[in-house]
Protein backbone atom coordinates (compact mmCIF):
# COMPACT_ATOMS: atom_id res chain seq x y z
CA UNK A 1 0.00 0.00 0.00
CA UNK A 2 1.23 2.92 -1.27
CA UNK A 3 1.74 6.10 1.01
CA UNK A 4 -1.09 8.44 1.21
CA UNK A 5 -0.82 11.92 3.03
CA UNK A 6 -4.30 13.70 2.73
CA UNK A 7 -4.02 17.95 3.09
CA UNK A 8 -7.16 20.09 3.06
CA UNK A 9 -11.01 19.10 2.76
CA UNK A 10 -11.87 21.26 0.12
CA UNK A 11 -14.04 19.02 -1.52
CA UNK A 12 -16.28 18.19 1.48
CA UNK A 13 -16.66 22.05 1.67
CA UNK A 14 -17.32 22.44 -1.18
CA UNK A 15 -20.30 20.16 -0.83
CA UNK A 16 -21.52 21.38 2.15
CA UNK A 17 -21.34 25.16 0.50
CA UNK A 18 -23.28 23.63 -2.49
CA UNK A 19 -25.78 22.00 0.03
CA UNK A 20 -26.52 25.36 1.82
CA UNK A 21 -26.75 27.40 -1.25
CA UNK A 22 -29.64 24.81 -2.45
CA UNK A 23 -31.13 24.66 1.00
CA UNK A 24 -30.90 28.73 0.98
CA UNK A 25 -33.24 28.45 -2.31
CA UNK A 26 -35.48 25.38 -1.77
CA UNK A 27 -38.62 27.53 -1.48
CA UNK A 28 -38.08 28.25 -5.73
CA UNK A 29 -37.79 24.67 -6.59
CA UNK A 30 -39.23 21.02 -6.14
CA UNK A 31 -36.75 17.45 -5.55
CA UNK A 32 -37.67 17.28 -8.95
CA UNK A 33 -35.63 20.42 -10.37
CA UNK A 34 -38.79 21.96 -11.54
CA UNK A 35 -38.80 26.17 -11.06
CA UNK A 36 -41.79 28.05 -10.09
CA UNK A 37 -43.89 25.06 -11.87
CA UNK A 38 -42.25 26.11 -15.60
CA UNK A 39 -39.98 23.67 -17.47
CA UNK A 40 -37.94 21.33 -15.56
CA UNK A 41 -34.32 23.06 -14.10
CA UNK A 42 -31.54 20.82 -15.09
CA UNK A 43 -28.78 21.73 -12.87
CA UNK A 44 -25.15 20.02 -14.15
CA UNK A 45 -22.82 19.88 -11.42
CA UNK A 46 -18.67 20.57 -13.09
CA UNK A 47 -15.43 21.63 -12.13
CA UNK A 48 -14.04 24.60 -12.97
CA UNK A 49 -11.52 24.58 -16.41
CA UNK A 50 -10.58 23.90 -20.02
CA UNK A 51 -12.28 20.67 -19.75
CA UNK A 52 -15.48 21.82 -19.30
CA UNK A 53 -15.61 24.38 -22.07
CA UNK A 54 -18.50 23.07 -24.27
CA UNK A 55 -20.90 23.71 -21.20
CA UNK A 56 -19.94 27.28 -20.59
CA UNK A 57 -20.21 28.04 -24.67
CA UNK A 58 -23.80 26.08 -24.45
CA UNK A 59 -24.90 28.77 -21.50
CA UNK A 60 -22.98 31.58 -22.38
CA UNK A 61 -24.51 30.95 -26.18
CA UNK A 62 -27.80 30.71 -24.83
CA UNK A 63 -28.06 26.91 -26.77
CA UNK A 64 -30.37 24.83 -24.04
CA UNK A 65 -32.49 27.92 -23.91
CA UNK A 66 -32.68 27.60 -27.24
CA UNK A 67 -33.71 23.76 -27.42
CA UNK A 68 -36.28 24.47 -24.86
CA UNK A 69 -34.13 23.56 -21.67
CA UNK A 70 -33.38 25.36 -18.48
CA UNK A 71 -30.01 24.58 -17.29
CA UNK A 72 -27.86 25.87 -14.48
CA UNK A 73 -24.11 24.90 -14.20
CA UNK A 74 -23.57 24.46 -10.50
CA UNK A 75 -19.45 25.03 -10.08
CA UNK A 76 -17.74 22.56 -7.48
CA UNK A 77 -14.25 22.41 -6.96
CA UNK A 78 -14.23 18.96 -9.23
CA UNK A 79 -13.43 15.43 -8.70
CA UNK A 80 -15.63 13.66 -6.25
CA UNK A 81 -17.80 16.76 -5.46
CA UNK A 82 -19.55 17.22 -8.70
CA UNK A 83 -21.06 13.84 -8.18
CA UNK A 84 -21.98 13.80 -4.77
CA UNK A 85 -23.81 16.77 -5.70
CA UNK A 86 -26.06 14.30 -8.12
CA UNK A 87 -26.43 11.84 -4.74
CA UNK A 88 -27.33 14.36 -2.78
CA UNK A 89 -29.61 15.58 -5.13
CA UNK A 90 -28.64 19.39 -5.48
CA UNK A 91 -27.74 18.67 -8.92
CA UNK A 92 -29.49 16.35 -11.53
CA UNK A 93 -26.69 15.98 -13.72
CA UNK A 94 -22.98 16.03 -13.09
CA UNK A 95 -19.55 15.76 -15.12
CA UNK A 96 -17.20 13.33 -13.90
CA UNK A 97 -13.65 11.58 -14.90
CA UNK A 98 -14.03 7.63 -15.40
CA UNK A 99 -11.37 7.18 -12.07
CA UNK A 100 -13.15 9.66 -9.79
CA UNK A 101 -16.80 8.31 -11.05
CA UNK A 102 -16.43 4.74 -10.33
CA UNK A 103 -15.45 4.73 -6.63
CA UNK A 104 -18.58 7.25 -6.37
CA UNK A 105 -20.90 4.68 -8.02
CA UNK A 106 -19.80 1.74 -5.40
CA UNK A 107 -20.59 4.25 -2.28
CA UNK A 108 -23.81 5.35 -4.76
CA UNK A 109 -25.19 2.40 -6.89
CA UNK A 110 -27.51 4.35 -7.83
CA UNK A 111 -25.32 6.43 -10.23
CA UNK A 112 -25.69 6.03 -14.04
CA UNK A 113 -23.42 6.97 -16.39
CA UNK A 114 -25.15 8.37 -19.78
CA UNK A 115 -22.14 8.32 -22.44
CA UNK A 116 -18.43 10.31 -23.05
CA UNK A 117 -18.51 13.70 -23.80
CA UNK A 118 -14.77 14.12 -23.87
CA UNK A 119 -11.38 12.36 -23.77
CA UNK A 120 -7.89 12.75 -23.71
CA UNK A 121 -4.24 11.61 -23.26
CA UNK A 122 -2.69 15.36 -23.51
CA UNK A 123 -4.60 17.14 -21.03
CA UNK A 124 -2.98 15.97 -18.06
CA UNK A 125 0.67 16.69 -17.63
CA UNK A 126 3.80 15.57 -15.52
CA UNK A 127 5.61 18.42 -13.98
CA UNK A 128 8.61 17.88 -11.77
CA UNK A 129 10.16 20.35 -9.51
CA UNK A 130 13.34 22.21 -10.73
CA UNK A 131 16.74 19.62 -10.21
CA UNK A 132 14.33 16.57 -10.91
CA UNK A 133 15.61 16.07 -14.29
CA UNK A 134 14.48 11.73 -14.07
CA UNK A 135 11.67 10.06 -12.78
CA UNK A 136 14.55 7.66 -10.99
CA UNK A 137 14.95 11.46 -8.94
CA UNK A 138 11.38 11.53 -7.45
CA UNK A 139 10.85 10.31 -3.70
CA UNK A 140 7.78 12.64 -3.27
CA UNK A 141 4.67 13.14 -5.34
CA UNK A 142 1.36 15.04 -5.44
CA UNK A 143 -1.67 13.94 -5.93
CA UNK A 144 -5.46 14.55 -6.58
CA UNK A 145 -8.19 11.82 -6.24
CA UNK A 146 -9.34 9.60 -9.03
CA UNK A 147 -7.44 10.16 -12.59
CA UNK A 148 -4.48 12.12 -11.06
CA UNK A 149 -3.59 9.14 -8.20
CA UNK A 150 -4.65 6.65 -11.28
CA UNK A 151 -1.67 8.07 -13.12
CA UNK A 152 0.48 8.49 -11.21
CA UNK A 153 0.67 4.66 -10.25
CA UNK A 154 1.01 4.07 -14.22
CA UNK A 155 3.79 6.59 -14.48
CA UNK A 156 5.90 5.49 -11.88
CA UNK A 157 5.00 2.09 -13.07
CA UNK A 158 6.04 2.47 -16.17
CA UNK A 159 9.35 3.82 -14.85
CA UNK A 160 10.01 1.36 -13.08
CA UNK A 161 9.68 2.48 -9.71
CA UNK A 162 7.48 0.90 -7.41
CA UNK A 163 4.71 3.06 -6.06
CA UNK A 164 5.21 2.14 -2.55
CA UNK A 165 8.60 3.52 -2.66
CA UNK A 166 7.32 6.99 -3.12
CA UNK A 167 5.75 8.93 -0.59
CA UNK A 168 2.50 10.55 -2.31
CA UNK A 169 0.62 13.44 -0.93
CA UNK A 170 -2.90 14.37 -1.67
CA UNK A 171 -3.94 17.24 -1.94
CA UNK A 172 -6.66 19.85 -4.13
CA UNK A 173 -5.11 21.50 -7.37
CA UNK A 174 -4.44 24.42 -5.84
CA UNK A 175 -2.37 23.77 -3.32
CA UNK A 176 -0.06 21.25 -5.02
CA UNK A 177 1.75 23.82 -7.41
CA UNK A 178 2.42 25.59 -3.93
CA UNK A 179 3.96 22.65 -2.59
CA UNK A 180 5.90 22.03 -5.37
CA UNK A 181 7.75 25.86 -5.15
CA UNK A 182 8.33 24.69 -1.72
CA UNK A 183 9.89 21.49 -2.14
CA UNK A 184 7.53 19.50 -0.26
CA UNK A 185 6.86 17.18 -4.01
CA UNK A 186 8.93 16.36 -6.59
CA UNK A 187 6.80 16.78 -9.27
CA UNK A 188 2.91 15.61 -9.80
CA UNK A 189 0.42 15.07 -12.40
CA UNK A 190 -2.48 17.86 -12.91
CA UNK A 191 -4.39 19.81 -16.06
CA UNK A 192 -3.82 23.87 -16.48
CA UNK A 193 -3.85 25.89 -15.35
CA UNK A 194 -2.20 24.04 -12.44
CA UNK A 195 0.44 22.70 -14.72
CA UNK A 196 1.06 25.91 -15.79
CA UNK A 197 1.21 27.61 -12.35
CA UNK A 198 3.85 24.52 -11.16
CA UNK A 199 5.86 25.79 -14.38
CA UNK A 200 5.48 28.88 -13.08
CA UNK A 201 6.58 27.93 -9.43
CA UNK A 202 10.26 26.85 -10.89
CA UNK A 203 9.31 23.50 -12.44
CA UNK A 204 8.78 22.42 -16.01
CA UNK A 205 6.70 20.03 -17.48
CA UNK A 206 8.26 16.92 -18.61
CA UNK A 207 5.36 15.34 -20.73
CA UNK A 208 1.70 14.19 -20.56
CA UNK A 209 -0.20 11.00 -19.37
CA UNK A 210 -0.75 9.57 -23.30
CA UNK A 211 2.92 9.20 -23.61
CA UNK A 212 2.66 6.39 -20.63
CA UNK A 213 -0.46 4.97 -21.90
CA UNK A 214 -2.97 6.77 -20.02
CA UNK A 215 -6.24 8.28 -21.45
CA UNK A 216 -9.31 9.38 -19.48
CA UNK A 217 -12.67 9.81 -20.08
CA UNK A 218 -15.59 13.05 -19.16
CA UNK A 219 -18.68 11.07 -18.32
CA UNK A 220 -22.41 12.54 -17.86
CA UNK A 221 -23.74 10.93 -14.91
CA UNK A 222 -27.34 11.43 -13.62
CA UNK A 223 -29.20 9.68 -10.75
CA UNK A 224 -30.83 6.68 -11.71
CA UNK A 225 -34.44 7.65 -9.91
CA UNK A 226 -34.41 10.82 -11.44
CA UNK A 227 -32.89 9.39 -14.75
CA UNK A 228 -36.02 7.09 -14.96
CA UNK A 229 -38.66 9.76 -14.79
CA UNK A 230 -36.71 12.05 -17.32
CA UNK A 231 -35.02 10.48 -19.71
CA UNK A 232 -35.44 12.38 -22.86
CA UNK A 233 -34.94 15.05 -20.65
CA UNK A 234 -31.45 13.76 -19.85
CA UNK A 235 -31.03 13.00 -23.52
CA UNK A 236 -32.12 16.78 -25.02
CA UNK A 237 -29.63 17.89 -22.83
CA UNK A 238 -26.31 15.44 -23.85
CA UNK A 239 -27.95 16.52 -27.68
CA UNK A 240 -26.82 20.06 -26.85
CA UNK A 241 -23.79 19.04 -24.95
CA UNK A 242 -23.11 17.24 -28.23
CA UNK A 243 -23.70 20.16 -30.14
CA UNK A 244 -21.21 22.40 -27.79
CA UNK A 245 -18.65 19.81 -28.25
CA UNK A 246 -18.60 20.22 -32.21
CA UNK A 247 -18.79 24.08 -31.93
CA UNK A 248 -15.74 23.84 -28.99
CA UNK A 249 -13.63 21.94 -31.97
CA UNK A 250 -14.42 24.31 -34.72
CA UNK A 251 -13.83 27.32 -32.64
CA UNK A 252 -11.76 26.71 -29.38
CA UNK A 253 -11.24 30.66 -29.43
CA UNK A 254 -15.21 31.53 -29.04
CA UNK A 255 -15.32 28.55 -26.47
CA UNK A 256 -12.33 30.12 -24.54
CA UNK A 257 -14.05 33.87 -24.17
CA UNK A 258 -17.36 31.70 -23.14
CA UNK A 259 -15.40 30.03 -20.27
CA UNK A 260 -13.58 33.15 -19.49
CA UNK A 261 -17.29 34.90 -19.26
CA UNK A 262 -18.80 32.01 -17.33
CA UNK A 263 -16.06 31.40 -15.04
CA UNK A 264 -13.27 33.30 -14.92
CA UNK A 265 -10.68 30.91 -16.71
CA UNK A 266 -8.00 33.15 -18.72
CA UNK A 267 -8.75 33.33 -22.37
CA UNK A 268 -5.32 31.89 -23.76
CA UNK A 269 -4.98 29.04 -21.57
CA UNK A 270 -8.22 27.67 -22.38
CA UNK A 271 -7.90 27.77 -25.63
CA UNK A 272 -4.63 25.85 -25.33
CA UNK A 273 -6.08 23.26 -23.40
CA UNK A 274 -9.19 22.55 -25.38
CA UNK A 275 -6.87 22.22 -28.30
CA UNK A 276 -5.24 19.01 -26.70
CA UNK A 277 -8.79 17.46 -25.37
CA UNK A 278 -11.32 15.38 -27.78
CA UNK A 279 -14.37 16.98 -27.74
CA UNK A 280 -16.58 13.94 -28.96
CA UNK A 281 -20.11 12.67 -27.32
CA UNK A 282 -20.77 9.42 -27.99
CA UNK A 283 -22.24 5.95 -26.31
CA UNK A 284 -20.00 3.94 -23.61
CA UNK A 285 -18.68 0.78 -25.70
CA UNK A 286 -17.37 -3.08 -24.27
CA UNK A 287 -13.83 -0.99 -24.51
CA UNK A 288 -15.31 1.88 -22.19
CA UNK A 289 -16.16 -1.09 -19.56
CA UNK A 290 -12.79 -2.81 -20.00
CA UNK A 291 -11.31 0.31 -19.22
CA UNK A 292 -13.04 0.92 -16.46
CA UNK A 293 -12.32 -2.69 -14.90
CA UNK A 294 -8.54 -1.79 -14.79
CA UNK A 295 -9.23 1.32 -13.39
CA UNK A 296 -11.68 -0.50 -10.31
CA UNK A 297 -8.51 -3.08 -10.67
CA UNK A 298 -6.15 -0.69 -9.42
CA UNK A 299 -8.86 0.93 -6.69
CA UNK A 300 -9.20 -2.54 -5.44
CA UNK A 301 -5.66 -3.25 -5.03
CA UNK A 302 -5.40 -0.06 -3.03
CA UNK A 303 -8.01 -0.38 -0.66
CA UNK A 304 -9.89 2.90 -1.77
CA UNK A 305 -13.23 0.85 -2.48
CA UNK A 306 -13.94 -2.71 -1.21
CA UNK A 307 -15.77 -3.97 -3.83
CA UNK A 308 -16.27 -3.25 -7.99
CA UNK A 309 -19.25 -1.66 -8.96
CA UNK A 310 -22.01 -3.34 -11.28
CA UNK A 311 -20.94 -2.19 -14.50
CA UNK A 312 -23.73 -3.62 -16.70
CA UNK A 313 -26.23 -1.62 -14.19
CA UNK A 314 -24.01 1.69 -13.76
CA UNK A 315 -22.67 2.04 -17.26
CA UNK A 316 -25.05 2.53 -19.63
CA UNK A 317 -23.75 1.29 -23.02
CA UNK A 318 -25.76 2.81 -25.50
CA UNK A 319 -27.72 5.45 -24.27
CA UNK A 320 -26.15 8.20 -25.81
CA UNK A 321 -26.99 6.73 -28.95
CA UNK A 322 -30.49 5.49 -28.05
CA UNK A 323 -31.66 9.04 -26.43
CA UNK A 324 -28.91 11.79 -27.58
CA UNK A 325 -27.50 11.39 -31.38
Amino acid sequence: MFRLHRTGGRPAVALFTLLLATACGAGTTDSAGSAGGTSPTVRIALGVDAAYAPLYLAVENGMFKKAGLDVQLTKVEGGPAAAQAVTAGTAQISVNADSTALPQMVSNPRLRALGVFQSSGRYLKVVLRKGVTSPSQIKTMGSIQGIGLYATHEYLDHHGIDPDSVKIQQSSPQEIPTMLQRGDIDGYILFDPWAAKGVEAGGHIAGSIGDFGVTYKQWLLADDNWLKENENLAGKVFKVVAEADRLVTKDPHAAAVAAHQQAQLPVAQTEKGAGEISFTARSLTSADVASSRRIVDFLLAQKLIKNAPDYDSVLLRGWYDQHAK
